[in-house]
């Protein structure tokens, strides 16, 4: 014991020695963005040496035992400009005090400042204590982390994140369970258009990455968001360049395992390389002058590739304004190859599938991107910013289905073919204009406006249905003799378009100043807008089959043969639309839907911190909601149908800071969720092989009571624990629903009176390993990072053939009474761990591997004694590689789907709360499951490389 006082004394002596010879370096940087709140996680370096440090959380910041003389310190922050400050004299025995407000623009007036470089506020580190300070429950993900991780587009990036899912084959997310229909997607505040007729949301795969700064995922309703919310809110963060020039080139290459081993890869006659291809109906439709061929055409080798090209720069305008742009254009390409099975519904009786078909399908698709962006920034009062985006992608797949296509009529023994060759194209045009000007200390206005235009085309799909000659020859020769469906061949033409004017406008009002210069209470006034106009039209041109008994075999792979042999007046066969052939007045005239949806809304929200800890957050919104549609169809001939309601949306939100690092956080609100214009169309979608869907004009709006519950823990500038729980009671839910009638058709409809959703959600981020070490230039970082998230999900709902009976025209057959909610995970897992490492200043390498489970989840609701069709649960293992290799050269490397799973959906047994009481029941499937869809996706390679001019 005698010895260890005898060294702590020494210790101390040697403490209070070193104290009294040197000096140190302290002092509090503020954020001149957010009104100079405290700046934490700032670095603060003295030039030319390897000492330093970060700002804690209140902004202060110490430099200890700095040795005399004078220095010059470096203050720096994702974001913010870099700071150089000159001629810092440290005295020993003295602590020397430097206090910096730091900005995105030059607004420090001070002529010993000097401007060196800049980075966007994008980083992970910048990005947590955002969501710290933050009062609403929102989480976000940035440039950095995305690239971190490989996600390639906005789809890939949300999944990333605790609670959300994406559904296998299409890109809808599921946040919490609850899928396209509760979710809001929005650019820079102002809402996006769908671009696809079936959603309410646009697609996310649409946005790549270089033109994302940060995607916020907000899970909790406040009053200044739109109140058609159930899910989540999803903003997408446009990037914005506020640094010196640049411009880097970009260029990459790959394959996919499954496209990449087929023998042929095989697509159709009409679309390029691009993915600018439009086809309209040509005048002499009826005596079939289509100029495009039937038949598959093999193609080259199925390579992907992609370039990009992005540059910005900023100018001092005067001594405190700034004109900034950015910009980039990309174009990129994708092949993929799928085989498997794809099944019918299975008999009762016997658990075989009424169709059984091998599947084939090949994939080429084409994004392309022009983004730009203009920002004035007039002091530190007034930021005025104009975003344009332009996206054109698209999609050719031809598609085979070999075997039975019904087995008690069509090919009953096998021997059944079906080809389709599809085209489609959404381009999105853009424009925002936005604007924040802070008028005086306590009032500040923020405002935007926003046009959008989407296109949707499928231009001249095309489909052919063989049967065997002989339906006990299944192996011998093919005909169209038993073809009987008018539709079974066709050609299609389809286009939607989509117009949107919105609007953003809030005040606020600042009052009860603290003794920090800041403001304890904060109240906002707004008005939100949204105006939209639907046109949808659609035609098909139906090859009918006659004179069946003299048809002639016909090559599967030579269909054009049998067209020109056979024309429009051999007798073998007709061409009409829907309304009719040739010689029906208006059998030309598409089938049509359209109208107008308004939505004016206000809002009041209050924002006030009671303590130093307790912080409030309060709001009402008012929703006037029209919705007008009118129709032009087969189904129901002319007519239209209004939705008018008045929604009112209280929320409530608080944050409790226990200490520094930990918060609790509450959230409750009312929202609704809104039938799209499709849903209530009474059109009728062949979108899939052998599954039409038709809209339901009687849909009704669904209530949402939501609530939240969440500890955190930042232990790090960069770690995060945090804990949620929440709750969420849906009044009237929508589901699609598998009408009981001969052509079982799916529809939507408010399938019982209402659903519930629990679940907890738990996050971590931690750095396990970090270490620095000494060069005679720079301090070198090895660091390896681990991240997860998991949450648990227990939904359910009610399902009533009556009320679906009484409230609409059709008739429903619900094997169950209760079950859980479509789309719904009850698990799902994501882990990643990055290891990076500094060969030298400007030279480093990253490598993350990432995964990603989820578990079965309900893809439809059973229906007439069969189970549910069920999406079994899967893992996918991503490993993604970047290099750095000085100022100008990176390369990187990704390995995606490493695992290359089975991806399976079954067809349950009945079990669970069976409805035995429905007479449109018969039975319930016992002999199953059954597989009715199984494949596998491929990995996926890419190497890349960049150049920084």
């Amino acid at each position: 014991m005698k010895y260890f006082l005898m060294i702590f004394t020494l210790a101390c002596t040697m403490q209070v020695v070193a104290q009294q010879t040197t000096g140190s370096i302290v002092g509090k940087l503020t954020d001149k963005e957010l009104n100079d709140e405290p700046l934490a996680f700032a670095n603060v370096l003295i030039k030319g040496t390897t000492m330093g440090t970060t700002s804690d959380f209140d902004g202060l910041y110490e430099i200890p035992s700095v040795e005399p003389g004078i220095y010059t310190l470096t203050y720096s922050y994702l974001g913010y400009e870099t700071v150089e400050i000159p001629n810092v004299e440290v005295i020993a025995g003295k602590v020397t005090s430097v206090n910096v407000p730091m900005s995105a623009s030059s607004g420090l007036a001070l002529d010993e400042v000097v401007v060196t470089t800049v980075a966007r506020k994008d980083s992970e580190i910048a990005l947590l204590l955002d969501q710290k300070r933050a009062i609403t429950l929102e989480t976000s993900i940035g440039a950095q982390e995305l690239a971190r991780k490989g996600a390639s587009d906005a789809a890939t990036a949300v999944t990333k994140v605790t609670g959300i899912s994406r559904e296998e084959g299409s890109n809808n997310v599921y946040v919490r369970g609850l899928g396209d229909r509760f979710n809001i997607t929005t650019l820079n505040g102002l809402p996006l258009p769908s671009n696809n007729t079936a959603k309410k949301n646009i697609d996310l795969s649409l946005f790549g990455t270089s033109i994302i700064e940060s995607i916020g995922i907000d899970k909790t309703y406040n009053a200044q968001n739109y109140g058609d919310f159930g899910g989540a809110n999803i903003n997408i963060v446009s990037r914005n360049y506020t640094g010196s020039g640049f411009m880097e080139l970009g260029v990459g290459s790959g394959v996919n395992t499954e496209a990449i081993g087929v023998d042929d890869f095989y697509l159709f006659d009409g679309p390029n390389f691009t993915g600018f291809y439009d086809k309209s109906i040509p005048s002499g439709a009826f005596n079939n002058s289509f100029d495009t061929s039937w038949d598959r055409e093999s193609k080259s080798t199925p390579i992907n590739s992609n370039i990009s090209l992005k540059g910005g720069d900023s100018f001092n305008i005067g001594e405190n304004s700034k004109l900034s742009f950015f910009a980039v254009g990309s174009f990129s390409n994708g092949n993929s190859y799928r085989e498997g099975v794809n099944r019918g519904a299975p008999n009762l009786g016997t658990g075989l599938p009424n169709s059984d078909f091998d599947y084939q399908k090949y994939s080429y698709k084409t994004a392309t991107t022009l983004m730009g962006n203009v920002g004035l920034r007039l002091g530190s009062a007034h930021d005025i910013r104009y975003n344009y985006l332009l996206l054109n992608n698209t999609e050719q797949k031809h598609e085979e289905f070999n075997g039975i296509l019904d087995r008690e009529d069509d090919a009953p023994n096998g021997g059944g073919f079906i080809q389709r060759n599809t085209f489609e194209k959404t381009l999105l045009a853009v424009n925002q204009l936005l604007g924040s000007h802070d008028v005086s200390e306590k009032f500040e206005v923020n405002w935007g406006l926003g046009y959008n235009y989407v296109q949707n085309l499928i231009p001249d799909r095309r489909q052919n249905i063989l049967l065997p000659y002989s339906n006990n020859d299944p192996e011998g020769p093919k005909s169209f003799r038993l073809v009987s469906a008018a539709s079974a061949n066709h050609r299609f033409f389809q286009e939607l378009q989509e117009e949107e004017v919105s609007a953003n406008l809030s005040t606020s009002f600042k009052f009860k100043k603290n003794e920090e210069d800041g403001f304890d209470g904060k109240l906002t006034v707004g008005y939100n807008g949204r105006l939209k106009n639907v046109a949808f039209d659609a035609t098909q041109f139906n090859y009918q089959i006659l004179n069946v008994a003299n048809q002639p075999f016909v090559d599967p792979y030579n269909i054009d043969a049998y067209f020109d042999e056979y024309g429009p007046n051999s007798g073998f066969w007709q061409i009409r639309t829907f309304r009719g052939t040739a010689s029906t007045e208006g059998a030309l005239d598409p089938q049509t839907y359209g109208g107008e949806q308004q939505i004016h809304a206000g809002y009041l929200t209050l924002e006030y911190k009671f303590s130093p800890k307790f912080t409030l957050f309060a709001g009402a919104r008012g929703e006037q909601i029209t919705q007008n549609i009118d129709w032009s169809t087969v189904i129901q001939g002319d007519d239209s149908s209004e939705l008018d309601t008045f929604e009112f949306l209280p929320s409530l939100a608080f944050k409790y800071e226990l200490n520094e690092k930990q918060n609790l956080r509450f959230a409750a609100s009312k929202t609704y969720t809104l039938p799209q214009f499709k849903e209530r169309a009474p059109f009728l979608f062949q979108e899939e092989i052998n599954q039409d869907t038709q809209g339901n004009p009687a849909l009704q709006n669904s209530t949402n009571y939501n609530f939240d519950l969440r500890w955190e823990l930042f232990p790090s500038s960069s770690e995060l624990v945090s804990f949620a729980v929440f709750g969420k009671y849906i009044e009237n839910p929508i589901n699609t629903f598998l009408i009981v009638s001969a052509a079982n058709n799916l529809s939507y409809a408010n399938t019982g009176d209402h659903a519930t959703a629990f679940g907890a959600e738990l996050e971590v981020k931690l750095d396990v390993i970090e270490n620095e070490r000494e060069t005679a230039e720079s301090i070198l970082t090895d660091r390896l990072s681990i991240g997860g998230n998991v949450s648990y999900l227990n939904t359910n709902q009610e399902l009533d053939y009556q009320k679906v009976s009484d409230e609409t025209m059709f008739a429903a057959a619900f094997t169950n009474t209760k079950a859980p909610l479509q789309g719904a995970s009850d698990f799902i897992f994501n882990l990643d761990a990055s290891y990076y490492t500094e060969f030298s200043e400007n030279r480093n390498l990253r490598s993350t591997v990432a995964a990603n489970y989820f578990s079965d989840r309900i893809y439809a609701l059973g229906s007439t004694g069969r189970g549910h069709l069920v999406d079994k649960g899967f893992v996918t293992l991503d490993w993604i590689t970047a290099v750095e290799l000085g100022d100008h050269f990176g390369i990187g490397l990704n390995m995606r789907n490493l695992l290359n799973p089975t991806i399976e959906r079954i067809n349950e047994n009945a079990k669970g709360d069976l409805d035995t009481e429905n007479p449109a029941i018969p039975g319930f499937l016992t002999d199953g499951p059954v597989t009715a869809l199984s494949y596998k996706k491929g990995v996926d390679f890419s190497l890349s490389l960049t150049y920084k001019f």
